[in-house]
């Protein structure tokens, strides 16, 4: 994990001259931010931040990942709204209905104390449509919410991805290399420091979609579907069970398909 941090803070060095700028004489702090961060729209795990001289307060976060490019893990249940958790519109009594139906059926198995590899036809029983009442829930808001000067795709990331711009850390550790992302979401990112310019240059602010283009279920599968959003987003929700025992909520593995050609990224091998 040392290789891999090492080759991180190679690759966010060039991007941000706040790190290595000798003209400040307060030290950069770094925190680690509490589980609660998450909680509060802030996907950053660590945050490196200048605070002592107002002049120049600066601060920069990084989100680490290992081995996987997941952006979030909720959970779909009979009792979670979705859409006022994630978007701030609550889900219609019709997406309950629709959803109580399978979880209902779920809890009668649970009785048995069944496990999820004994459920037959698991898929066409509980996944497809549970993510078609999804699918159909978050068509719904979209085009009831149309007027809104935030838009729902808009929302959606913003609960994915939060509220603070961040660097995405990615350890690989099959290629022996780190990859690094900038969300630059708000343009706060690659700042200059004194008369000292970046190295990297992550380009301009990221535009957030606006809209929906199309949403589908993954070719060959039947419990992932993609949300195709215009600005070049595309997000994929993968609908699976977090535990070999039976309970009343699934967990979606959600990660980003499709992002800006604008989007910096770069790999730095460990060697």
């Amino acid at each position: 994990m040392l290789k891999a941090a090492n080759a991180a803070a190679k690759i966010i060095s060039k991007c941000e001259p706040h790190l290595v700028c000798k003209n400040h004489t307060n030290e950069i702090i770094l925190r680690l931010q509490e589980d609660a961060a998450g909680q509060r729209g802030d996907v950053r795990d660590m945050l490196a931040i200048r605070i002592l001289e107002p002049a120049t307060k600066w601060e920069i976060g990084i989100s680490c990942k290992h081995n996987h490019l997941a952006v979030k893990h909720p959970r779909l249940s009979p009792k979670l709204d979705f859409g006022k958790r994630w978007l701030g519109i609550p889900c219609s009594q019709n997406y309950f209905d629709e959803i109580k139906k399978v979880f209902f059926e779920i809890e009668i198995q649970m009785r048995e104390k069944k496990y999820w590899n004994e459920i037959e036809e698991k898929e066409e029983t509980v996944y497809v449509p549970l993510l078609n009442a999804f699918v159909k829930e978050l068509i719904r808001i979209e085009k009831e919410n149309k007027s809104l000067e935030e838009t729902i795709p808009s929302r959606l990331l913003k609960y994915l991805l939060g509220k603070n711009d961040f660097y995405k850390v990615i350890s690989l550790e099959n290629t022996k290399s780190t990859m690094v992302q900038a969300f630059n979401l708000n343009g706060l990112l690659n700042q200059p420091c004194c008369d000292r310019k970046p190295e990297f240059k992550i380009g301009p602010k990221l535009k957030l979609p606006t809209k929906f283009q199309n949403i589908y279920f993954k070719e060959d599968s039947k419990n992932t579907v993609h949300v195709v959003c215009d600005n070049g987003w595309t997000i994929s929700f993968r609908l699976h069970n977090a535990s070999s025992k039976l309970e009343l909520s699934l967990k979606f593995d959600i990660q980003l398909v499709g992002h800006p050609q604008k989007l910096f990224s770069h790999i730095e091998s460990w060697e």
